[in-house]
C-alpha cells in the first residue's frame, strides 16, 4: 500500500511542477543483468556471461530529477539557466535512507533544489525557494 501511496504523490507532484515550469524524469535506480540469454526456461532466464547494468544516476539518487529555469539578475548579464532540481518522494511516515540524505544534501550544497516533500504543495514550496 505504501509504495503505490508514493506512486500516486509522486505522480501529482511531477503534474504540479511541471505546471510550475520545472522539467521533471522519473530517476528508477536498480541493478540487472545483461548478456546472451541461452534459455527461457519456465519462469527463468539463463544468461551467459553475464555483467551487470546499473540503471540510474547512483545509490541514493532522488525519484525525481530535472531543472527549473531561472532568470539571473541584470547584474548577472540577466541569463536564463538551469537550477538542478532532486525531488526524493515520500509518503507522510516514509523515512529517507543514508544515501539518500547524502545526494540531497550534496544537490543542496552545490545550489540545487532538492528535499524530501510528500505533497504537491510541499514541492511547489521547495522550487519557489
Amino acid at each position: 500500500m505504501a509504495r503505490n501511496q508514493e506512486t500516486n504523490i509522486q505522480n501529482q507532484i511531477r503534474l504540479a511542477v511541471a505546471q510550475a515550469g520545472a522539467t521533471t524524469f522519473r530517476n528508477m535506480t536498480a541493478q540487472g543483468w545483461a548478456g546472451k540469454v541461452v534459455d527461457r526456461g519456465t519462469g527463468y532466464v539463463t544468461i551467459a556471461n553475464p555483467s551487470p547494468l546499473i540503471a540510474g544516476l547512483c545509490v541514493g539518487s532522488s525519484d525525481v530529477i530535472g531543472w527549473k529555469p531561472v532568470v539571473i539578475t541584470p547584474d548577472m548579464v540577466g541569463q536564463t539557466v538551469a537550477v538542478f532540481v532532486a525531488l526524493e518522494i515520500k509518503t507522510p511516515v516514509g523515512k529517507a535512507s543514508t544515501e539518500q540524505l547524502r545526494f540531497v544534501q550534496a544537490v543542496q550544497k552545490a545550489g540545487g533544489i532538492a528535499g524530501f516533500p510528500t505533497s504537491a504543495d510541499e514541492a511547489l514550496e521547495l522550487l519557489s525557494r
